[in-house]
């Protein structure tokens, strides 16, 4: 991911971020959208994770995999909610 200069963050139109009147958590792309949830994730920002999760959605849909299994707003690729199956436990 490219890093994000202080004149292209500017530029970018309100939309490309999940906060757009205060202008934070840019998702403009999908790593960029990853790594909003990741810091939203934080514990200092415990509040704001849903707020992103759903703008990450909205503009991405499924395409973009959460943070954590309890937390996200989809399941990443072969995880498997509930107890594990066949493996004789």
């Amino acid at each position: 991911m490219a890093k994000l200069s202080a004149g292209r963050r500017r530029k970018l139109p309100a939309s490309a971020f999940a906060y757009p009147r205060s202008r934070k958590y840019p998702i403009d792309t999908k790593a960029r959208a990853r790594s909003a949830l990741a810091r939203a994730a934080s514990n200092r920002n415990a509040g704001s994770y849903a707020h992103v999760a759903r703008a990450v959605r909205r503009r991405y849909g499924n395409a973009v995999a959460s943070v954590g299994p309890r937390r996200g707003t989809v399941a990443r690729p072969g995880y498997r909610r509930g107890r594990s199956r066949g493996r004789g436990r």
